[in-house]
């Protein structure tokens, strides 16, 4: 019963808090979105005016273009919730692109655009179904029918409130001719020769397709986004949302997981399960560890090293492995040459009953201001002051964040997207390196530089590309031993790497150890062998030597001594004894290949017999018919 009420009071704290986010992030009512004069009516002349819409938060909007198009309102499935009949049935048969109008409702908007592209609309126009302020079109969260089409768009969308979808439908029932233009060429402000963008983040990975969804495009981007930086072209700041715990509540176990410096910052339980895995608070203390990589990397003039730490991160500290540690993102640090202890200092005590100052920066960060919204979803990406909309995927934003330079002033990524990086000049990129071979686990990408374990000299290398690639499969021996032990002495060579295993190390018979280090085995002390009477052991290395009293040989697979020389008439008795065993072993051969031949030859005439006629029946005509052959009968 008290279990029973434990989680039930668990899940209220839980809803209970994040309502309190809301709260947080929303001093005032939460704002959204609304792209100004973005939608022109051209034709039919009597409706010329301009109107405000809101992007969607999904598919590729063309920042920095437009789109001019005829529009179309489907007679039937007007909501667009079901695939429309036929092959494309709105795809152009003109120079002048569709777009198509749908009414809001029914489904995901998601949906409705999803279901637009497959039948061949360029863009889609949602019209609201009734007068209220615009809201922005979001991406649906984490479902699998969501999962199989939400990365596939690539049409842009918005929403356009009810009047406006009045107009257009009362001017395509008169079948007239309506052409829209959707202008998103100042959708993207250009103050001056610098762009400067930020994006809200999360240090969690197990918050299923949107932390997907995040961790994939910084994955994707780092590459751009270095480059970006590294000329000078923009200014790139990465931001975290956290949210404070009721002053009721601060003594609370559940607020005590989720939040540090009492209460004043706090995050959800990962598994919205208190009493198991990982807990808010180390979320928190991940996330401002990652503040303070870029504040310090930013004092350095190496403030594009954030992208390398957050990758480097989800790939060795990944939440879902199980190693979402402090000492593993401490690794990570170290790894990237950063100032460890600078970076403790930016955290301060997680304990102490003051604010932070750097989480109290972002609280008052997230409350939207200009042209921008609130921050209350994550991810959520913010360029030259302005809300992004459309899906967080490399080509897109690229695009985006170009449209936010002056003509003229755009960086030549904008025009060739083929750059490659040349991180790996830098330390090898914070990868493994042979110091012997100088055989390296650091590449470089149009993405950036990754540590994956090389393929060298025809060799596998196998590892985590950090700190350690191992030589696997055949011809690993041939470098550095394939990393097991190996020594010589005397020009006689040992080796603990066998040809035979493709994986391990094992030391070599006359050693002992686990394959990287062995030690001679002294095999006389051991007392197991040379036990022959009168023999004498001496130990050699990895091996020993066994003598015998006199002038006897000694035999080591018997253990045993035997007289070196025998007299003539033993020499003579020895022969004739292997003659006549040979004579006798020849003789039965030939005696048993005479008996099998005469006894198949016997076998094969008593079966031909059965199904041919012998020589005394050679005149006899037999007629029968097509079955199969039966024996004759015996009598």
């Amino acid at each position: 019963m008290m279990a029973a009420l434990d989680a039930l009071f668990s899940r209220a704290f839980l809803i209970l808090v994040l309502a309190l986010l809301l709260i947080v992030i929303n001093k005032s009512e939460a704002r959204f979105v609304v792209e100004k004069s973005s939608v022109s009516i051209l034709d039919p002349l009597d409706l010329r005016s301009k109107h405000d819409a809101a992007i969607g938060n999904f598919g590729v909007p063309d920042y920095g273009g437009s789109m001019v198009g005829s529009v179309v309102y489907p007679q039937q499935g007007a909501n667009g919730c079901s695939a429309f009949d036929g092959d494309k049935p709105f795809k152009s048969k003109t120079t002048r692109p569709t777009i198509l109008l749908l009414d809001r409702g029914g489904c995901y908007f998601a949906l409705k655009v999803w279901n637009a592209q497959q039948a061949g609309a360029a863009a889609v126009l949602v019209a609201d179904t009734v007068d209220e302020p615009l809201i922005t079109m979001d991406s649906p969260e984490e479902s699998k029918d969501a999962d199989g089409y939400l990365e596939k768009i690539e049409i842009p969308s918005a929403l356009v409130d009810h009047s406006l979808g009045q107009k257009l439908k009362g001017a395509l029932k008169e079948a007239k001719d309506v052409v829209v233009k959707i202008d998103w060429s100042e959708s993207m402000p250009h103050p001056d020769e610098r762009v400067e963008y930020e994006l809200w983040t999360n240090s969690n990975d197990e918050c299923g397709v949107r932390c997907d969804e995040q961790m994939n495009f910084i994955k994707d981007f780092k590459g751009n986004a270095q480059i970006l930086e590294k000329g000078g072209y923009t200014l790139f700041r990465p931001h975290y949302i956290t949210w404070y715990c009721p002053e009721a509540f601060l003594l609370s176990s559940q607020c005590k997981s989720q939040c540090i410096n009492h209460g004043r910052y706090c995050a959800p339980d990962p598994e919205e399960d208190f009493g198991m895995g990982y807990q808010g608070k180390d979320v928190v203390l991940e996330n401002l560890r990652q503040l303070c990589v870029h504040k310090v990397a930013n004092e350095t003039n190496r403030p594009w090293v954030w992208w390398d730490f957050v990758t480097d991160f989800h790939i060795r500290c990944s939440m879902k492995q199980k190693k979402y540690t402090k000492d593993c993102a401490e690794e990570v640090v170290r790894s990237l040459n950063l100032p460890s202890e600078k970076i403790k200092a930016c955290m301060g005590d997680p304990e102490a009953d003051v604010e932070n100052q750097v989480l109290k920066s972002e609280q008052d960060l997230q409350i939207g201001h200009g042209s921008r919204g609130d921050v209350t979803i994550l991810p959520t990406l913010v360029i030259n002051d302005v809300q992004y909309r459309g899906k967080l995927e490399r080509t897109a934003v690229l695009k985006a964040v170009c449209a936010g330079f002056k003509e003229t002033t755009d960086p030549p990524i904008c025009l060739n997207g083929d750059i490659e990086t040349n991180e790996c000049l830098e330390n090898n990129g914070g990868c493994w390196k042979d110091s012997h071979s100088n055989i390296t686990a650091c590449k470089d990408t149009f993405r950036g530089r990754v540590c994956q374990c090389p393929v060298a000299n025809g060799v596998q290398y196998k590892g985590d590309g950090y700190t350690s690639c191992e030589a696997f499969g055949p011809g690993r021996c041939m470098i550095n031993n394939g990393g097991c032990w190996s020594e010589t002495r005397d020009g006689q060579k040992f080796s603990a790497c066998p040809e035979s295993d493709l994986t391990g190390c094992r030391c070599p018979p006359g050693f002992i150890g686990d394959g990287h280090k062995c030690e001679d085995i002294d095999e006389c002390k051991e007392g197991n062998v040379c036990q022959c009477e009168g023999c004498s052991c001496k130990d050699t290395w990895g091996g020993y030597e066994c003598k015998c009293k006199g002038d006897k040989l000694y035999i080591k697979e018997h253990d045993t001594c035997i007289e070196r020389h025998t007299s003539k008439f033993g020499w003579f008795l020895t022969l004739v004894v292997l003659a006549i065993a040979l004579g006798a072993g020849v003789a039965g051969y030939v005696f048993y290949k005479y008996r099998l031949r005469s006894y198949m030859d016997s076998e094969i005439m008593a079966i031909m017999s059965q199904y041919m006629p012998l020589d005394n029946q050679q005149n006899q005509v037999v007629h029968h018919e097509a079955e199969p052959l039966q024996p004759r009968s015996s009598v």
